[in-house]
């Protein structure tokens, strides 16, 4: 099946678990879908219990762990929290690593993948090193794209990409000599031993659709929050207004940290051209081809008419979507037919664009920051408690 074809199904199954399709069949497909969730949240638990009850081990490896994940399929804004705190953590001296599992990058050969897994360690290949701290290495297909852009964004932090990041950890600890392993996108991850879960929720869908795979985005049942120590709320307009979904959020959990923050916008970077920026002033009374292939596009959107930018024409792909030069250059020839200035994407977005020497107009990303917003105190108590622990970690299984 081609890729668009995927894409095209990809889509039509998101519009059905979002009720966004009616009709016969696709209504007995989410009853169909709801009979799974129920097995789906099963297993879950029950994975969980196991850990719980130590009869599925997790590990140590000599280094601290921070997980930082979400209970939804994407959509939270968890990246840039990421670069946040390992920028952070690397201001106070420590030696950070993150840990990535490379979502939806080209997987190696499945001739290393079948001697991995049947002829054991003495065949296993070594975790994919997207970053040593020092030089940034492979390209976005195949190491993921956030974890290269991570890589790109962050000199002095290692990123080491694998599927099992206990061997990402053990390399990162025993090469680059880290203390600090960032386990991006972990909640669900329990083989490895972590002193904080930090979790996000998105202000404007804190569950999902209140449904769980594959009915609809819930890993988990929202009841697991309770995990959390700290808990990001994304997506804020403001420091105020969120007394509602901070009510929803501590009749799951009691006693983490809630710290509300918004993605500010920083600047606009040409992808083609990198002595090309623009202030964010740019947009103001700009028109512009917005493109983008993220869970929430309109999150993406909202923030360039906030700045005052006219989206003359607008091209949405599923999460993810590994662009060909035919849909980047008609996407530049429909902006230009309406008059735009130029096109606009994400961050994420500009590192899976292929290389083109010209365009008709400019091509920018958006780069965007986490701010927080409000409890900074809290965010600045997380920092301490990694850097500076009280008291000794408990006894755990060494590898």
């Amino acid at each position: 099946m081609s890729s668009e074809n995927m894409d095209s199904l990809e889509q039509w199954g998101i519009e059905v678990i979002l009720g966004h399709r009616r009709g016969f069949r696709a209504g007995s497909l989410r009853l169909l879908l709801s009979g799974l969730s129920h097995l789906f949240k099963g297993l879950v638990q029950g994975r969980i219990s196991l850990f719980r009850h130590r009869v599925k081990t997790d590990y140590y490896l000599g280094a601290t762990v921070i997980s930082i994940g979400n209970l939804t399929v994407g959509g939270t804004g968890k990246t840039p929290v990421v670069e946040m705190l390992a920028r952070r953590l690397q201001q106070e001296g420590r030696k950070v690593a993150i840990l990535s599992r490379g979502y939806k990058r080209v997987k190696p050969p499945l001739r290393d993948r079948l001697a991995a897994r049947f002829l054991g360690p003495s065949r296993e290949a070594p975790p994919l090193i997207v970053s040593d701290g020092s030089n940034v290495t492979g390209d976005p297909a195949h190491a993921g794209d956030e974890p290269w852009m991570l890589a790109r964004n962050l000199p002095g932090v290692a990123v080491v990409v694998d599927k099992d990041r206990v061997k990402a950890g053990r390399w990162a600890v025993r090469e680059f000599n880290c203390d600090t392993l960032l386990l991006d996108d972990g909640l669900q991850y329990l083989r490895l031993r972590r002193r904080l879960d930090i979790v996000l929720v998105d202000r404007n869908a804190p569950f999902g659709n209140n449904h769980l795979l594959p009915r609809g985005t819930l890993r988990e049942p929202p009841r697991n929050l309770r995990r959390a120590s700290h808990i990001f709320l994304t997506k804020c307009e403001s420091k105020d207004g969120n007394d509602d979904i901070i009510a929803r959020i501590r009749s799951h959990n009691r006693t983490a940290e809630i710290i509300p923050c918004r993605h500010r916008p920083v600047i606009l970077q040409n992808i083609y051209d990198p002595n090309d920026t623009q202030p964010l002033l740019f947009l103001d009374g700009c028109k512009a081809g917005a493109i983008c292939g993220i869970a929430a596009p309109e999150s993406f959107e909202k923030i360039l008419r906030d700045l005052g930018c006219e989206i003359v024409i607008s091209r949405r792909y599923t999460d993810h979507h590994r662009y060909s030069e035919d849909e980047i250059n008609e996407c530049i020839l429909r902006a230009d037919d309406h008059l735009a200035d130029c096109v606009i994407t994400t961050e994420k977005d500009s590192v899976r664009f292929p290389a083109l020497e010209k365009t008709l107009i400019p091509v920018y990303f958006l780069r965007v920051e986490i701010e927080v917003l409000d409890n900074a105190a809290a965010f600045e108590e997380c920092v301490s408690r990694i850097c500076h622990p009280i008291g000794a970690a408990p006894p755990m299984k060494m590898l």
